[in-house]
């Protein structure tokens, strides 16, 4: 088998969530653990930290893994969904995994891979763990796919558990109530693993305790820790023990940060006295080059200066509220290029806008999001006017020329809309 042949093999073959929603999830531990089985258990053969949560979970793994390659450790990054190019999914030091790699493992297990019912994440997951362990890095970033408690990435035994936030998404499968999703994410938690809760809710806060107790793990919050203030270009941070603040300028843009920030900061800290060797200078390094360090895209990413056009893959209402507040500071005329996928309650996304903002819907190429003209026709009846386009391409295309030059140009709403943008 070629990568083409490898890479149809792997999209047609399998389940994936990606592109059918609930009816792919394969919510189990199981599986996982009988692929991982017959790999050899590559999970157990490298050290580890999980990092689950709503929103901030890829930022906060890009931040850690760009910090630890600072201090000169070999970094592996597992995260999900890929943007432009499956092999993104699984880096080392932000180098993507490579299809030789990919197309060598498939072809050499393709027997056990067709003759059972895997998902497309749970091979990936393996594929990922398999690559680490082989590669012998230092340490390896994983991040949860969905949830906690069953998702496939649960099977390692971490050095550092990280919880990022909780907030309402993907109610269906993970509960219905800040509780109910806050005890699945809280399942990464394990008996003498220490875990960083980033952001907590009151409802959240006594999930995360009592987790913690019954395991007999240390829990730290980040924000009882660390005052973290958002102060233009850069981050003024206070140790809330020593009173000793300093400042940070951090390469991925958006005050929403300052809650990741504080998590990344207490991570930092509980990971030097496990003995890693992470001095002040690989903290701020790391944080300055995140995005070269480890190739992210799509978060907050301006893509052109003059109409200003920025992305970004913010989803979910606590992401969404986040990032209308970034909008709110660029003080300057608004147009809302976006989709969503059907899961997710249109109206209630759509409230959260600016009133006096310019929407606009493209259709996006897969087949869990909504089509631009069902998403026009169903806002017509909350009184609001947009415009549609075959495509965010076209939509960039034809805002570029259109827009004054002083406005903005937002594009959000999903992951799989920011991937089809050609000048990501």
């Amino acid at each position: 088998m070629n990568y083409t042949e490898v890479e149809n093999f792997l999209f047609n073959s399998f389940a994936d969530f990606q592109k059918y929603g609930q009816s792919a999830l394969i919510y189990d531990l199981s599986n996982i653990q009988r692929l991982c089985r017959a790999l050899d258990n590559p999970q157990s053969r490298f050290r580890s930290i999980h990092v689950a949560g709503t929103n901030g979970k890829g930022s906060t793994s890009h931040m850690l893994a760009s910090i630890l390659q600072e201090a000169g450790y070999k970094v592996g990054l597992y995260t999900s969904p890929h943007l432009k190019k499956y092999t993104e999914r699984i880096k080392i030091n932000g180098e993507d995994v490579s299809e030789n790699y990919i197309t060598d493992l498939v072809s050499e297990n393709y027997e056990l891979l067709s003759s059972n019912k895997y998902s497309f994440f749970e091979i990936t997951t393996a594929m990922a763990f398999d690559y680490f362990a082989k590669e012998k890095v230092d340490i390896a970033i994983i991040e949860v796919g969905l949830g906690g408690r069953l998702d496939a990435t649960n099977i390692i035994i971490p050095e550092l558990s990280i919880i990022t936030n909780i907030s309402f998404d993907h109610v269906a499968i993970l509960g219905d109530t800040l509780e109910k999703i806050a005890a699945e994410k809280a399942g990464i938690i394990k008996k003498d693993v220490p875990v960083v809760v980033s952001e907590y809710t009151e409802e959240s806060h006594n999930v995360f305790c009592y987790k913690a107790i019954e395991l007999d793990t240390d829990i730290y919050f980040a924000s009882k820790l660390y005052d973290i203030k958002a102060t233009g270009n850069s981050y003024i941070c206070t140790d809330r023990m020593s009173k000793q603040s300093f400042e940070v300028f951090l390469g991925l843009k958006g005050n929403y940060q300052e809650k990741n920030l504080g998590g990344v900061l207490c991570a930092v800290k509980i990971l030097n006295e496990l003995g890693w060797k992470i001095k002040p200078e690989h903290l701020l390094d790391g944080l300055v080059k995140v995005k070269p360090n480890t190739k992210l895209k799509g978060r907050w990413q301006v893509l052109h200066e003059k109409p200003l056009i920025i992305c970004d893959t913010a989803h979910n209402e606590a992401g969404i509220k986040a990032l209308m507040l970034q909008c709110e500071a660029l003080n300057r005329p608004l147009h809302f290029v976006m989709n969503f996928t059907k899961e997710k309650e249109l109206g209630k996304l759509i409230s959260m806008l600016p009133a006096e903002a310019s929407l606009y819907f493209c259709d996006v190429n897969n087949p869990r999001m909504r089509t631009a003209s069902e998403i026009q026709r169903s806002i017509i009846f909350l009184g609001l006017t947009s415009q549609i386009f075959t495509n965010v391409n076209e939509a960039i295309e034809q805002l570029k020329k259109n827009v004054p030059e002083s406005e903005a140009i937002i594009i959000f709403g999903s992951n799989f809309l920011i991937s089809e943008i050609d000048i990501l």
